[in-house]
């Protein structure tokens, strides 16, 4: 187990390396970048987002050499014809852009390594200052969505399993399906009609995560007001959630009720609960408990940008989404590197998770 553990590690740093030079390399090509951003507040205009200045792209093209002299620096970016030519070299200072393409990205990989992502562009503070900010909120949604949907999904796949066929197991798939049809972005306008002062009733709070007031709560008023905000955004999450896990944990209790050793513990005279928990359970929930911190981290990371921005929840997903809007470049490079590497690091999380839950697995003899 060791040296597969070692393989898996090692095997991170070409990975790593691949995401962040294609992302790297996609950048080149985009336009409307930092410097163009300032030059358009400047000018008082927009970027517009779908012309290309000199060939290449506005800011991060390759080289940003200043072979046109003076003229040449203004000139390759929309909008800056008039502008003193050290002014726009200033700029390209200001954000980097004055040095070749392969240092910069040189540099760039240097300071991640060691997580020191740099400061924002367009906000003065730290991109890792920034992004603890917003880690509440995101782990939050991830934790509790995670945790409320195994805790409803694998009861619920068990009793379906067991009844399979039965009234309760037509009648439920049918609602999970109608469940996970739903956009949860849709259903999450439709909570804040009904429940939160939109037509109906005003039960729930619309945004945030906490009351104005919440520092002068006493300590169970902030664990209720938490929650209290939370209740809307983890139920409108959570609608489509529910599908995957039900299903996944009924399809794999069938297989294991209709194996040979189950039968031979009927026969025994065990109880259906012995039978059930005592010897199905813990084969047929591998892939389900291997699958959770996977699951938890796609919460986490990727599955609340829409509900963020319809409760008013500045989390991960609302900052990174703002990012690439502004082209704010170390925020993007940044959250892009943490989830990668997160994303690595808890799929070996996983295969690990399998050979606890099953000793009899062995990743010696795998191949990597």
């Amino acid at each position: 187990m060791g040296a597969y553990i070692l393989r898996r590690l090692l095997l991170m740093i070409p990975t790593m390396f691949g995401i962040m030079a294609v992302s790297f390399a996609i950048i080149q090509f985009a336009p409307g970048g930092p410097v163009e951003q300032q030059i358009a507040k400047l000018m008082g205009t927009s970027v517009d987002a779908t012309t290309r200045i000199g060939g290449g792209s506005t800011d991060f093209g390759a080289g940003q050499g200043q072979a046109g002299g003076d003229s040449g620096s203004a000139g390759k970016y929309r909008g800056s014809q008039g502008l003193d030519p050290e002014f726009i070299k200033a700029l390209e200072k200001q954000f980097g852009f004055d040095k070749p393409w392969y240092e910069r990205f040189g540099k760039m990989l240097s300071s991640y390594i060691r997580f020191d992502f740099g400061d924002s562009y367009f906000r003065d503070v730290s991109v890792i200052s920034l992004i603890k900010e917003k880690l509440p909120v995101s782990i939050s949604l991830g934790l509790w969505m995670t945790l409320i949907s195994y805790g409803i999904s694998i009861p619920l796949g068990i009793r379906k399993a067991v009844n399979d066929g039965s009234k309760f197991d037509t009648w439920t798939s049918t609602v999970i399906v109608i469940g996970y049809a739903i956009p949860g972005f849709l259903f999450a306008v439709l909570l804040i009609v009904l429940f939160a002062g939109g037509s109906f009733f005003n039960w729930f709070p619309s945004r945030g995560l906490t009351s104005d007031n919440w520092e002068q709560l006493s300590m169970i008023g902030k664990v209720g007001d938490y929650f209290w905000h939370l209740i809307l955004p983890i139920i409108a999450m959570s609608l489509s959630a529910f599908a995957t896990t039900t299903f996944l944990t009924k399809n794999s209790f069938l297989d294991e009720i209709k194996k040979q050793y189950v039968v031979t513990a009927r026969a025994k005279g065990l109880t259906e609960n012995q039978v059930l928990y005592g010897h199905v359970f813990r084969n047929a929930m591998l892939i389900i408990i291997a699958g959770f911190p996977g699951a938890f981290i796609a919460a986490f990371f990727t599955g609340s940008l829409l509900i963020e921005t319809i409760f008013s929840l500045d989390g991960l997903g609302l900052l990174s989404f703002k990012s690439i809007l502004d082209r704010d470049y170390p925020v993007v490079f940044a959250n892009l590197y943490i989830f990668s590497l997160v994303g690595i690091v808890v799929g070996l999380i996983s295969d690990l998770t399998y050979t606890w839950v099953d000793p009899r697995i062995d990743f010696e003899s795998r191949e990597v």
